[in-house]
């Protein structure tokens, strides 16, 4: 079934919000937009939103997560808010504060959500540390400076075993340190009256928590999350998906809270609207995807978000298990990726899987967002139209576009906002222009020209852009987006090569979940006429690709090459496989490239 015949499927019905957007367009080429519509009262602090389902809805699951027999283990909204203040009781008896916060070195579960919600509670800040660097990595560089620049007065991990050589190597001496296996001593004592204060003394400006990003340099920013910023972008969530106030999110949900969109807009969904989170245990690398497959076997989603890489992992499953499928879709309203461009031949699969199944379309959302933005900025309120597309500016959000090169460099301003990076105020200064826009490096583009209400397409990232030797600029971001949809599903990424060079090049990283069976001479013939086909349909030596190399290695994230999240850091991979990239290069090429001049 092509795309044509999908088209004309009637899609559920899901209500989004407007997507109207006003426009000023200034002498110096600038460009401001913003919605029209003013956003609605917000609360003062995330927790009000357990204290409320607390008492409308005591019994209902707030948080689900399988335990050791298989079996889903659930707290309810009531049990929640009991647990939260005893444990926040604890962490003020501590001493825990802002300039002493509570890292979290593991990943998602129930005494996770705890423990953040008991600091948020209290006003005490906390800080998710991604499990990789404590598990995957091997000098624990990232970790030590983490812990070095938050001062943490309390480090928590879940298992002692797994994490006893990471907390070892960088928690500082004299820091407190609790395991799992003794989380209950967090609960021991009851709430007494210093929780309530404390929490009255909870407003917008405090600080709720930090959360790390790399960057495209190396060592993590804390980002500064305050509540303002927390429960200004679910208001903004609200009027972009206003269906959620009729009926409560159950998500499916495996991305890590140490991250934006797991944390702050799904975790932060589900708490808001009264809904239930599934965690999943599973992710999309072998070996894994199937405890996502089976949880989806059982449990139906009305949201389902993912990154672009999970997509594709599930898609072979979905289209094998007819059970799988009618689960999935049984009760799905939205489709939602992130993170990355989602190809569109995975985009027209899922649509052709959902009509064969409940004979309709799903709708696809999407938006643009950072971990400076809370994280959601803009969103695809007509549901996006295609792969690429962003939507436009939430409500409450101003966007600011700005000339850079041949480009436009997007910018934020609003409540949403970050105040800064802890603790680094010269990157503070220069994130942040003039006006107090938020510098993004981001680029967008519009979706129609002659019709900006059609919204927006990611363009890459400026400072990635390029010359070749003759002096034409090379636009990395959609170059990239096109050559992986064309390899999709066996490749993950590209990191595009050609600076001070008079032709392009690609290092490119398998699909370890497709591939995994592939060799490295069997992949590179699957490969070569993808890329010969590209090259003829170039329009000259900005968009052609003229040789390509298969990594052997895949990116590493002690080098900052990659993410926890599989995305690729092309910065990094250029400065740490500059020798490959030679080798891409040398006359005459080795056998292992691919060559695809024409």
């Amino acid at each position: 079934m092509n795309a044509a015949a999908l088209s004309p499927a009637r899609a559920r019905s899901v209500a989004l919000g407007t997507a109207d957007v006003g426009i000023d367009r200034r002498a110096d080429g600038s460009i401001l937009l913003r919605s029209p519509h003013p956003l609605s009262a917000y609360p003062d602090k995330l927790t009000e939103r357990l204290a409320h389902w607390a008492r409308e809805a005591p019994e209902r699951t707030f948080i689900a997560q399988r335990d050791t027999a298989g079996e889903w283990r659930r707290l309810s909204y009531g049990d929640a808010l009991r647990r939260v203040r005893s444990i926040g009781q604890a962490l003020l008896d501590r001493g825990l504060s802002q300039e002493r916060p509570l890292a979290i070195l593991s990943d998602n579960d129930i005494e996770h959500a705890l423990l953040a919600l008991a600091c948020m509670h209290v006003g005490i800040a906390y800080v998710p540390v991604s499990s990789a660097y404590s598990l995957v990595s091997t000098d624990h560089a990232k970790l030590k400076h983490v812990l070095g620049l938050l001062t943490p007065g309390l480090v928590y991990a879940s298992d002692g075993a797994r994490f006893a050589k990471a907390v070892a190597a960088a928690v500082p001496a004299g820091t407190e340190v609790l395991f799992g296996d003794r989380f209950g001593v967090l609960e021991s004592a009851p709430a007494s009256a210093a929780v309530d204060v404390a929490h009255a003394a909870v407003g917008p400006d405090t600080i709720a928590k930090f959360l790390l990003t790399s960057g495209s340099t190396g060592q993590p920013k804390a980002v500064i999350n305050t509540q303002r910023m927390l429960c200004s972008n679910q208001q903004m969530l609200t009027h972009s998906l206003p269906s959620l106030r009729t009926e409560p999110p159950v998500l499916v949900d495996w991305l890590p809270w140490n991250h934006t969109a797991g944390s702050n807009h799904n975790l932060g969904l589900v708490l808001n609207h009264g809904g239930t989170l599934y965690i999943d245990e599973g992710k999309p690398v072998p070996g894994l995807i199937e405890k996502t497959v089976r949880n989806l076997r059982e449990v139906a989603p009305t949201i389902y978000f993912n990154v672009p890489r999970g997509y594709e992992a599930l898609l072979p499953f979905l289209r094998d298990d007819a059970l799988l499928r009618k689960t999935f879709f049984s009760r799905l309203g939205l489709l939602q990726y992130a993170a990355a461009v989602l190809p569109q031949p995975i985009w027209q699969a899922y649509e052709e899987l959902a009509i064969q199944t409940c004979g309709e379309r799903i709708l696809w959302i999407t938006g643009y967002g950072a971990t400076e933005t809370a994280p959601a900025a803009m969103f695809t309120n007509r549901g996006a139209a295609r792969a690429g597309t962003v939507g436009l500016p939430v409500d409450g959000v101003e966007m600011k576009l700005v000339p850079v090169a041949d480009k436009l460099e997007v910018r934020f301003r609003g409540p949403s906002i970050t105040p800064g990076y802890w603790r680094q105020p010269e990157l503070t200064k220069a994130a942040f222009d003039e006006e107090g826009f938020y510098r993004t490096g981001d680029a967008m583009r519009f979706a129609d020209p002659s019709d900006p209400h059609q919204g927006f397409e990611f363009d890459g990232r400026t400072t990635e852009d390029f010359k070749l030797t003759t002096g034409t600029w090379v636009s990395v971001g959609p170059l990239r987006a096109k050559i992986n949809a064309a390899c999709s599903p066996l490749v993950q990424d590209v990191v595009i090569t050609g600076h001070d060079r008079d032709r392009l090049g690609a290092l490119v990283f398998p699909n370890l979940v497709v591939c995994r069976d592939l060799g490295a001479e069997a992949l590179r013939a699957h490969l070569q006429p993808v890329f010969e086909r590209l090259a003829r349909e170039s329009t000259g030596s900005s968009t052609r690709i003229a040789r390509a190399m298969i990594m052997e290695q895949p990116a590493s994230i002690d080098t900052s090459e990659v993410t926890d999240k599989g995305s690729i850091n092309q910065r990094a991979v250029l400065k740490n496989r500059a020798a490959l990239v030679e080798k891409l290069y040398c006359e005459p090429p080795g056998p292992n490239i691919i060559l695809s001049s024409t």
